[in-house]
């Protein structure tokens, strides 16, 4: 609606409330009006220039006659306003497509190369104070993976250089056990005492192959991967607030009993993020080999140290395997149909052997209860 109607409608109110002015609609002081230009009772016979508008009031048809020059300016500014509104849009969209989109899109290389394995591809700079942060972390990323592609690569080349020693190592008694076979067999040793000279030379040679067997065990087993600590000062508070938390929901969605036994906060020796992987590992296995009824936390001291206990019901495993379940790749009777790779439990070990702790483990009824032992600072 324009300026004019609006006052328009205001000389229409002042008619409608004084009889005297709806007489003689010419007395309206019009200098309160910034359009309105005069005010009668219409005439159709009468000849106006000016732009009106006919209202009728209480049976008596008006003319209101109104000039639009007078608000021009109003328009200016409206227009006005209306682009620098524009413009200022128009800025913002430039600028967030500058600083914002450009910069993201040109950052799109780093998961690309990163996905393909190009560890080696430097994170280009970039100016956008949005993302510095971001580029921070994933460089940092990049670079912790590609050490750890070179640590990996390292290891598999000594592995291999030490597999294949001990492997070339081993054919010497191999060929020492197949002449003296051989020549047992053929009975070249005419004596008994060469005969058993010979079957004394077997025996040595099997337990010098023994003990090269024994090497590549242990070395299969150990070091299977580079397992880093940091020890420092935590609070078990700050340990064990977000492991509750997380588990509380988790466990309240497939309907498990979830118990946290109270406990006194305490300063632990450990690397939180490190301790925090260890009780995530054990409420993983309660949840996987667990029959889902309950799983308990609990607490105790022992001279220096704190006592963490996960416990959960529904144990199957048998008493006998209990010695081997902090093995690498050990899995137990209890595993079949559920995925795994058997380092769950060998994870916890290795880390809080690094953390100057440890870990044990029993079984009492059908409860299955890990402990971790942490050193307080």
């Amino acid at each position: 609606m324009g300026y004019h109607r609006v006052e328009a409608e205001r000389v229409v109110r002042i008619l409608e409330a004084d009889e005297n002015i709806s007489k003689n609609p010419e007395g309206i002081d019009l200098s309160q009006f910034d359009t309105i230009t005069g005010v009668s009772v219409f005439d159709p016979e009468a000849i106006c220039n000016n732009d009106y508008r006919v209202e009728e009031v209480e049976g008596t048809l008006y003319r209101i006659e109104y000039n639009l020059d007078d608000n021009k300016s109003t328009y200016i500014m409206m227009n006005f306003g209306m682009l620098i509104s524009i413009l200022l849009t128009i800025g913002i969209l430039v600028y967030i497509g500058y600083k914002v989109i450009k910069p993201f899109d040109k950052m799109s290389y780093l998961t690309v190369e990163l996905a393909k394995g190009n560890l080696s591809a430097p994170v280009k700079e970039e100016k956008s104070r949005f993302f510095g942060r971001f580029l921070w972390g994933m460089d940092m990323l990049r670079e912790n993976l590609e050490d750890s592609k070179a640590k990996n690569l390292e290891y598999q080349k000594e592995k291999k250089t030490m597999l294949l020693s001990l492997s070339h190592d081993i054919k010497t008694p191999l060929s020492a056990i197949s002449l003296y076979t051989k020549a047992l067999s053929e009975g070249i040793y005419e004596t008994e005492e060469k005969r058993k000279e010979a079957m004394a030379g077997i025996l040595a040679k099997t337990d010098e192959i023994k003990g090269y067997v024994d090497q590549i065990y242990k070395l299969s087993r150990e070091d299977i991967m580079d397992l880093t600590v940091n020890l420092g000062e935590v609070y078990l508070r700050d340990v064990m607030e977000g492991v509750i938390v997380y588990y509380e929901d988790k466990l309240s969605v497939i309907h498990t009993e979830f118990e946290v036994e109270e406990y006194e906060n305490a300063l632990l020796l450990a690397d939180k993020d490190r301790l925090i992987e260890s009780l995530q590992n054990l409420m993983e296995n309660a949840i996987k080999y667990g029959d889902g009824k309950r799983i308990s936390i609990s607490f105790a001291e022992e001279e220096d140290c704190k006592l963490i206990t996960v416990k959960n019901t529904g144990c199957t495993l048998e008493k006998g395997e209990m010695s081997n379940i902090f093995d690498s790749f050990y899995r137990g009777s209890n595993t079949a149909n559920i995925r795994g790779n058997g380092l769950g439990l060998y994870i916890v070990k290795q880390l809080m052997t690094k953390m100057d702790g440890d870990v044990f483990a029993g079984i009492k009824d059908d409860i299955f209860n890990v402990t971790l032992v942490v050193r307080k600072a």
